[in-house]
């Protein structure tokens, strides 16, 4: 499922409102080309996240990434490509305003924070929970399986990462498409 232009734009103004509660300033370009991942899915609202890459290269990447409340990405892995040298991503997330619950690998919460999507909920298989509040980070080591929801107020949260190559991302749900398709009003 594709998002219209018009979807597209509306979902980019309200993640700006979050980044501007935040204190964080864009630039005008910035603004232009924040990234609405729904992830082929239709659900932006329960499933995908908005998404500010300040810059990306073959070594580093920094992203702001902007999380509605309760608005979950799904749990994902970012493999090694041999043929790029590539061992997988490492990424530390920080929080910078409101809460985020972040799950990877390791022993499980009894009781977590988090709630993923009803209709997909057994694509989630870590639950490892670490409960990140402004000022917060944490650094999730390459090839480890991960996922990550916005808290009651939503979420922003910085990553600093090695090179980001997205498009190669796996996910447990097998419809998801990672990269956005976006169409043109109808009618238009």
């Amino acid at each position: 499922m594709a998002l219209t232009r018009e979807e597209n734009h509306k979902w980019q103004t309200i993640a700006k409102a979050y980044l501007d509660r935040a204190g964080i300033v864009l630039t005008p370009e910035e603004q232009e080309n924040i990234e609405i991942a729904d992830l082929g899915l239709g659900e932006f609202r329960e499933t995908g996240l908005a998404l500010v890459t300040y810059y990306n290269d073959e070594k580093y990447c920094a992203k702001e990434l902007i999380l509605l409340p309760q608005q979950t990405c799904p749990q994902h892995f970012h493999p090694p490509i041999p043929e790029m040298d590539y061992i997988g991503k490492q990424e530390t997330f920080r929080c910078r305003w409101g809460e985020v619950y972040l799950y990877v690998q390791g022993d499980p919460v009894a009781d977590p924070k988090a709630t993923p999507p009803e209709k997909r909920k057994n694509t989630y298989t870590v639950w490892h929970e670490i409960v990140l509040k402004p000022g917060e980070q944490y650094t999730i080591p390459p090839q480890t399986w991960h996922w990550f929801q916005g808290g009651p107020d939503g979420a922003i949260v910085s990553e600093f990462s090695t090179r980001s190559v997205d498009e190669a991302d796996l996910f447990t749900d097998a419809d998801i498409r990672r990269m956005p398709e976006i169409i043109d009003d109808e009618g238009a």
